[in-house]
């Protein structure tokens, strides 16, 4: 067997970063951009205010309160994306909506609870001080002309890509994410509601793979269920080479399979046929097929999905240039016995990281077993158990998010 972090540097090893595209704007979260944004003007682009009320001069509401209100005269009504007509001279007012641009000789903004409009709609009661600046949204407070807005190599989120459309930006140069391909194969799986003859199990490991591909924000192909057969897999592969950027098949890469998938790879490619110290997902095969990487993942059920969050989902993530594609590691507090027996492996526990107030609590998700899925289905964390007996309730046990 091999270490974890020794297969993982392996499959890294051979991982390059896909070329950069130039897409709009709203195709670009969850990517990684290629070039630093710079500002080209002040955000907010005028000084304007944060909420509804009056544009005032701060020292005509000095001593104002719901004892000793003042009266200011109101000059006109200001909405949003409407230029100011008048000046704010003394004992005069404007009434503002928010986001509009403050009118000059103005310098505060009463907030519209802290007043009372009186009938003729030309005076209102102002029953709050306010402070020279108070609920103004100064021009430039966000961003100035020159301003890094995002550096390069930012991974995207929605806020990014606001920030962007606010400057008027939505043309941007990313670096393209990896499109997928997967096929199952072997006789004994099938696809369907037909009742199953002795023997069959149906094809699950596909469905839980693309669905975590998408999720992941990968584009996929789904080449289905492929029969045993040297001709149907080798035509498949080269479908993929064509077609992806990655290649991800499940089933015979355990010592001692022999299976059609196995014989067509190595002739194809330069595959590595590994036994990895952890558990679920000790067996795994990567290795590139004329420049396209193929990972053969584990056929039960959960250690493909382990293996695919290990080994898979971090390679996908480099390709996509992301500069953290392993997934964080967290503490959290054995919220009952996790025992195991020394075996030289790494383990991963399904479990639910209950992520209250204070430390994580962690718990089983129910069955571990590598054929099991309803465990796997109950969970939203892998805690990792390192080779040994285990860890007792309330200790420390290191664990990662599954979402």
């Amino acid at each position: 067997m091999i270490p974890l972090e020794d297969a993982q540097s392996h499959v890294m090893e051979s991982i390059k970063t896909l070329e950069s595209e130039n897409v709009h704007l709203l195709q670009g979260r969850n990517k990684v951009i290629t070039e630093p944004i710079m500002s080209n003007e002040s955000i907010p682009p005028f000084d304007n205010t944060a909420v509804d009320g009056y544009a005032v001069r701060a020292i005509d509401t000095k001593g104002a309160s719901q004892e000793t209100p003042i009266s200011l005269r109101v000059l006109e009504t200001i909405a949003a994306g409407k230029p100011p007509t008048f000046n704010i001279q003394s004992g005069e007012c404007s009434k503002i909506m928010t986001g509009a641009p403050i009118p000059d000789g103005a310098d505060a903004v009463v907030m519209v609870e802290w007043t009372e409009q009186q009938g003729n709609d030309s005076d209102v009661i102002i029953k709050e001080e306010v402070s020279e600046g108070q609920h103004i949204r100064r021009s430039g407070e966000d961003l100035e002309p020159g301003d890094l807005v995002i550096p390069e190599g930012t991974l995207l989120n929605a806020a990014h890509l606001g920030l962007l459309a606010s400057l008027g930006i939505y043309q941007i140069t990313i670096l393209r994410t990896p499109t997928v391909g997967i096929f199952s194969t072997g006789d004994e799986l099938i696809e369907g509601s037909q009742p199953l003859e002795p023997g069959q199990i149906r094809d699950s490991n596909r469905f839980s793979l693309l669905a975590l591909l998408e999720r992941d924000g990968f584009q996929t192909i789904d080449f289905g269920l492929i029969p045993d057969s040297e001709a149907a897999i080798e035509q498949t592969i080269k479908k993929a080479e064509d077609t992806c950027d990655a290649l991800i098949t499940t089933g015979g890469v355990s010592m001692g399979d022999f299976d059609y998938v196995k014989v067509v790879l190595n002739r194809l490619g330069e595959m590595r046929w590994m036994q990895v110290a952890i558990k679920p997902a000790k067996p795994l095969a990567f290795g590139v097929v004329n420049e396209l990487p193929v990972f053969g993942l584990p056929g039960n059920p959960v250690s493909s999905m382990v293996s695919y969050e290990l080994f898979a989902r971090p390679a996908l993530r480099k390709m996509s240039g992301n500069k953290n594609p392993y997934r964080a590691i967290f503490e959290g507090k054995a919220a009952q016995d996790f025992l195991r027996k020394p075996d030289g492996k790494t383990h991963f526990f399904r479990v639910s990281a209950d992520v209250g107030e204070g430390t994580p609590k962690i718990q089983s998700a129910g069955h571990q077993g590598s054929h099991q899925l309803t465990g796997m289905a109950g969970a939203n964390a892998l805690a990792i158990l390192p080779d040994g007996n285990g860890v007792i309730q309330e200790s420390t046990l290191e664990f990662l998010f599954l979402d």
